[in-house]
């Protein structure tokens, strides 16, 4: 049986299924990632774009001299990201809907881009990280936390036999690690677990052809 295709209305359903429940019953699972994800952002700093903010869970993580902007497909997400940001985090320039294929940025926007949770899910992976290395500085990072497949084991047959079901599920089970390295100005600069059990893994890229970014 086939891995199923993830679409725009798939996605769009599933995360409104997940919205209400997600910080309670994703927040545990993720914490370790999301919290080194935007300590490495951090110290990049300057202005950062989060690619897929869902609740807005790691946006009062970021440090206070960052400049964060943060999107979503899913509206039913986006609400609750923006209510943490009425709250009180000034730090957050904005919080938008948009698709993460077709960004509405000018290139070489952010000093810093960073995806958690997300590569998985869209339609076109290759695509996405096409948009997050033209969206980047050169000198800047881009910073990935995501499921990888395992390349053996008892895991990976759990994987590809839970793949048909990803229309379901919201995200590609068995995504390889190769689909988001084509981008021939990012090097990868750093690859570690992060948390869960090794079931999610950190990954930054440099954009080549510039000054590493800084704060500011």
């Amino acid at each position: 049986m086939a891995a199923a295709e993830l679409d725009t209305q798939s996605i769009q359903k599933a995360y409104a299924r997940w919205a209400p429940i997600y910080d309670a019953l994703f927040g545990s699972i993720t914490v370790t990632g999301r919290k080194a994800a935007v300590a490495a952002a951090t110290r990049v700093g300057g202005r950062i774009l989060e690619v897929g903010v869902g609740t807005g869970i790691a946006l009062p993580d970021y440090g206070s001299g960052c400049r964060v902007i943060g999107f979503d497909l899913s509206f039913d997400m986006l609400k609750i990201a923006r209510k943490r940001v009425d709250d009180g985090l000034s730090h957050v320039e904005g919080i938008l809907q948009m698709d993460a294929g077709r960004l509405a940025f000018a290139d070489a926007s952010f000093d810093c881009v960073v995806a958690m949770y997300l590569i998985t899910v869209v339609p076109d992976p290759e695509g996405v990280m096409r948009e997050l290395n033209r969206v980047c500085k050169p000198g800047g990072e881009v910073i990935l936390v995501n499921h990888f497949a395992a390349e053996g084991g008892i895991r990976a047959l759990i994987e590809k036999a839970a793949a048909p079901f990803g229309d379901k599920l919201g995200w590609h089970p068995d995504f390889p690690f190769a689909r988001v390295t084509g981008e021939k100005e990012l090097s990868v600069i750093e690859k570690r677990s992060a948390g869960f059990g090794g079931l999610f893994t950190l990954v930054r890229f440099r954009k080549d052809g510039g000054p590493r970014a800084s704060a500011g």
